[in-house]
């Protein structure tokens, strides 16, 4: 099986990454989409409809959809360092964790501000903070927590400081700018479906920004802003189609209704059943890697990006034959091509990843693996060479 132009498809045991698509749209979203494409509308109009129900089904004071998550981290800091319309301060800060920068820092510097960096402390946050610096953009995820400040305790700080203004006009009960507003990245945090509402409503964050092609399962060119009505407002200002900094991060009608159907879908499933599920799959895993020589399969948690659910970690002993880099190689110029991950794990091991596999793809994926690893042990064959990485690596 192929696709168009001759790019085979992919069995993706590795996570939610956007190199090998994000997710697999399910049909209500799918159609949703399909049906958007057939009619010319308002779009501004579009925005505000689907902003408006997505608040309400997320419990938050306001939402917009955006070109993915990394749009959404410009358009929130544009947000917090200026007014539309006007310039940005050539003197703005943003204020990160040292542990938590990553490759997205751009996504906040395209706005010109520079990125401050503190410690995980409350005494050297408060330092910080005192300056009154744009925001502070915190990275949610197990990964990101070993030196960084808990989420609860950088808002309490954060709220120390007296407001910035006051709310805005005609919206009694909705908050205005804060002295430093609090970003959240959450992007790969669903699920647990309650992170829609948890940083913003419950913890008291300003924003918090969703992938909408990750756990949510909606359009991989969409991403999602949920949180106070001032901070989404200009978000949308920001935005296209205004001739802002975000012109070029264009979110169209399919991608609005797409977005929209993936959170109602996502809101009717059964968490608990589908956590269960991936730990079946697991399972299965691990059973059926036991006895086979040369590795140790066992149940890592949480997954890679700190999500609720187990994942098979596949240890290879140097009685297997094979590097790590040859077996996930070996992997993908299989057939069927399959993804594996290595993130968040030793050299010497790979990671099977349930969330992304659909029904009866576990045990493909179980079957190459036992298939590859008996090539060395049984004396038929010895392990693929290892040059250069595959997508499952990245």
């Amino acid at each position: 099986m192929t696709h168009p132009f001759g790019v085979r498809p992919v069995i993706n045991a590795s996570a939610t990454l956007t190199a090998l698509g994000g997710s697999l749209m399910p049909p209500s979203v799918l159609k949703a989409m399909t049906e958007g494409a057939a009619h010319f509308v308002d779009l501004p109009e579009l925005h505000d409809r689907v902003g408006e129900r997505l608040a309400t089904l997320t419990r938050n004071e306001a939402a917009c959809v955006t070109s993915g998550a990394a749009a959404a981290i410009t358009l929130t800091v544009a947000s917090c360092v200026g007014e539309p319309a006007q310039a940005f301060p050539a003197d703005a800060e943003v204020v990160m964790f040292a542990g938590q920068r990553n490759g997205y820092d751009y996504a906040a510097r395209l706005t010109g501000a520079r990125i401050v960096e503190v410690g995980p402390s409350i005494e050297e946050l408060r330092a910080a903070l005192v300056r009154r610096p744009a925001c502070l953009l915190w990275f949610a995820g197990a990964h990101y927590a070993a030196d960084a400040l808990p989420i609860e305790d950088v808002i309490r700080v954060a709220r120390e400081l007296a407001p910035a203004g006051p709310a805005p006009a005609g919206t009694p009960g909705l908050t205005g700018p804060p002295a430093v507003p609090v970003i959240v990245d959450a992007a790969a945090q669903i699920p647990p479906v309650s992170s829609l509402w948890r940083f913003t409503a419950e913890l008291g964050a300003d924003a918090v920004i969703f992938s909408g092609g990750k756990g949510l399962r909606g359009p991989q060119s969409s991403g999602l802003v949920l949180g106070k009505r001032w901070i989404v407002d200009r978000c949308r200002a920001h935005a296209s189609p205004n001739q802002q900094i975000g012109r070029g991060m264009k979110v169209g009608k399919e991608e609005l209704l797409g977005l929209y159907a993936a959170v109602e879908w996502t809101l009717e499933q059964d968490e608990e059943a589908l956590l269960a599920s991936y730990e079946q799959i697991v399972d299965r895993w691990i059973a059926g890697l036991r006895g086979v020589p040369g590795v140790v399969a066992e149940r890592g948690y949480p997954s890679e990006a700190g999500q609720p659910h187990g994942r098979a970690v596949v240890r290879l002993l140097t009685t297997s034959g094979w590097t790590r880099d040859g077996l996930v190689r070996a992997l993908w110029d299989g057939d069927p091509r399959i993804a594996v991950g290595v993130f968040g794990v030793p050299d010497d091991a790979i990671a099977l990843n349930p969330q992304t596999i659909e029904p009866g793809e576990d045990l493909v994926v179980l079957d190459a693996l036992v298939r590859h690893l008996s090539r060395f042990t049984d004396g038929t064959a010895g392990p693929a060479p290892t040059p250069a990485r595959g997508p499952g690596q990245q």
